[in-house]
């Protein structure tokens, strides 16, 4: 076994480190990198920084339009508060004016009415007198054609002489109207 373990150490020493690369390599892969580098950064970086560039001005734009729109959507606001303040006053005054007109036509028409009343009522008050008076001379007739007829009747002698007849219908009622 110890030839064994000699082979081995002997192997080991001559072939290459697994940890250490060779210095080719190292030349070649600092060779590839460097042009690896060099064309990322000639070509491609300058594109990411474009797109980078345009994805933030496209941000900042889109930032600035939507203030822009919150500032205009404000404005909108406070004004359409403003008209609809102003059209509830306007409201509120002419529904009071209603109320005032209302109230005053109301008035009027009481007042009207009143008057109506009081030219019905003094209308029915002269009509009632009038028919009053018509009744009462109607009645004084009647009553005096009954009186004279009665007291022909009772006297015994003819009552056609006017007036004789009226001295007697007067007579009557007189006496009539003081009986009551």
């Amino acid at each position: 076994m110890s030839e064994l373990n000699n082979f081995i150490d002997l192997a080991a020493a001559e072939a290459p480190s697994p940890v250490i690369p060779h210095l080719a390599e190292i030349i070649v892969g600092l060779v590839a990198f460097s042009l690896l580098f060099y064309v990322l950064k000639l070509k491609v970086v300058p594109k990411f920084e474009k797109a980078y560039e345009e994805r933030t001005n496209a941000i900042e734009g889109g930032l600035a339009r939507a203030e822009k729109a919150h500032l205009e959507a404000q404005q909108a606001l406070a004004q359409y508060t403003g008209q609809l303040a102003k059209a509830r006053e306007e409201a509120q005054t002419l529904r009071e004016d209603a109320r005032v007109q209302g109230a005053s036509i109301i008035e009027d028409l009481r007042a009207k009415a009143q008057e109506e009343a009081v030219r019905i009522t003094a209308t029915a008050h002269a009509s009632i007198e009038a028919e009053r008076q018509q009744a009462i001379t109607s009645l004084r007739a009647e009553v005096g054609a009954l009186a004279v007829e009665l007291a022909s009747k009772i006297v015994g002698e003819s009552l056609d002489d006017a007036a004789r007849q009226s001295r007697v219908v007067e007579r009557f009622l007189d006496d009539l109207e003081k009986s009551k």
